[in-house]
């Protein structure tokens, strides 16, 4: 497959989106841990093969100019249930809360966030999370059930979600001891019969699958392991936070295969099912590729052309792939230069199930891209991000300008960095002191993008 470049509601009755159930369409959502842009083959990746996911491409949208919520996981998964980028958001990073069974979880949503499942519920979808969680552990009001999902089953705390061989995970609010199983097996197990259950009502359903993978620990079954062993010169990870790992680079390239397996084992039973073509695929990364467990990003070009990784505001570390499918109406391979956000898929699923969006929302619908109407597309006139660890930092893009600010919580050593994004997709050239007024207008509308967090401060 040739590979891509990455460089740089009321209209619904006429596109035949109402709200009758009978046309509503599915929605799974794939959203994979910490894989970098450049870790598929359709952006390039030239060690591995993404097959499934190329061909998921083949007929689908590919999108060259997405941003994830975040850098990091959390704030970035409640950036995409919310629809509220972190300078509005409640969760703007990570940190553990202690629950009362003993095991370390989440800062929860709060209750009065309306997630992307209560939007869907509310126009007659049911819905389910299996995978990672990570926005509220059982008990509280963080917690997927009390925040629109029917069902859930996979991981509810990040610090569990380390481990791909875990000691438990949840159902619903029920613990489940596990003993030697691969939780991604797991989660697809559920997730398929979660498809085959719901294949067999009328009603519409949203099903948020969000695989682990390739998050550290780097670790896969011996099958997969087996045919990327000496593939690769390695160097050998001795643990630490993560699993130690004699070879980290075969074994990353195993789990990047078992996902890219998992993902035609999903489409292959949509269409067994009977409901591959009304059903929107939507696959997606939380951030960019993370250089954790032994994972060297550098030798797989996992960040593509991007500067930076996980926790970095370059693009490497927040420019994720983005392919959307949905045979009733995207009929061939399309790619889109569109600038867009993961608090862009609330308002486009709001206008798809036929719902009127909740004014809390900072996205834009990306309908008009997904169905090829390019001229109906509205644009960004910025995004923002903001980061609490490391300093603190904050970025916002406008137009092919982006503005990275350093070490917020300390203005005294605040630094600011300036590129153009259409030169220099790469951020090499910091050209903060060559245009000095665009960089004064930029930081403007950065600090003019977020409202004060009580948890959150700098």
């Amino acid at each position: 497959m040739k590979k891509i470049g990455i460089g740089l509601a009321a209209a619904l009755p006429v596109l035949g989106l109402a709200t009758d159930p009978v046309k509503q369409p599915n929605i799974v959502f794939v959203l994979v841990d910490d894989l970098g842009i450049g870790d598929l083959s359709l952006y390039g990746q030239r060690f591995f093969k993404t097959p499934n996911i190329d061909a998921l491409a083949d007929q689908g949208l590919v999108y060259t100019q997405h941003y994830a919520g975040c850098t990091v996981s959390a704030p970035s998964r409640g950036v995409l249930m919310t629809g509220r980028h972190t300078g509005h958001s409640y969760i703007r990073g990570n940190i553990n809360a202690p629950n009362v069974d003993g095991h370390t979880y989440d800062l929860p949503l709060l209750d009065s966030e309306v997630t992307i499942a209560e939007l869907l519920k509310s126009s007659g979808y049911r819905t389910a999370c299996i995978g990672k969680w990570g926005l509220g552990g059982p008990g509280t009001e963080g917690h997927p059930n009390r925040q629109g999902f029917d069902y859930f089953y996979g991981y509810l705390g990040q610090l569990n979600a380390h481990r791909h061989f875990p000691e438990f995970l949840h159902e619903n609010e029920t613990l489940i001891e596990l003993s030697g199983q691969y939780a991604q097996e797991l989660l697809m197990q559920k997730a398929l019969g979660y498809i085959s259950d719901r294949a067999k009502d009328d009603q519409p359903f949203f099903l948020y699958l969000t695989p682990v993978i390739p998050h550290a620990d780097l670790q896969a079954p011996d099958e997969d392991n087996e045919q990327f062993i000496g593939k690769y010169p390695e160097v050998p990870y001795n643990g630490g936070s993560y699993r130690a790992e004699i070879a980290p680079r075969a074994t990353f390239a195993a789990m990047i295969h078992r996902l890219d397996q998992d993902m035609g084992r999903l489409v292959q039973h949509l269409k067994e099912e009977g409901i591959w073509e009304n059903t929107i695929v939507i696959f997606t990364s939380d951030n960019g590729t993370h250089i954790e467990g032994g994972h060297d990003p550098y030798f797989f070009d996992s960040n593509g052309p991007f500067r930076g990784t996980k926790r970095d505001l370059y693009d490497g570390g927040i420019r994720t792939p983005l392919v959307i499918s949905w045979p009733d109406k995207i009929k061939e391979r399309r790619v889109t230069n569109h600038i867009s956000a993961f608090w862009d898929f609330f308002p486009t699923f709001a206008e798809i199930a036929g719902v009127k969006s909740p004014v809390q929302s900072d996205g834009i619908s990306m309908l008009p891209t997904i169905l090829g109407d390019a001229a109906a597309q509205r644009q960004h006139s910025s995004l923002y991000w903001e980061f609490h660890e490391l300093g603190g930092r904050q970025a916002i893009r406008v137009g092919d300008w982006k503005l990275i600010r350093l070490n917020v919580k300390n203005p005294d050593k605040s630094t600011l960095e300036l590129y153009n994004l259409s030169s220099d997709p790469g951020e090499q050239f910091n050209l903060a002191s060559q245009y000095p007024d665009t960089r004064d207008a930029l930081l403007e509308i950065l600090d003019s993008s977020r409202t004060r967090s009580e948890v959150f401060g700098w």
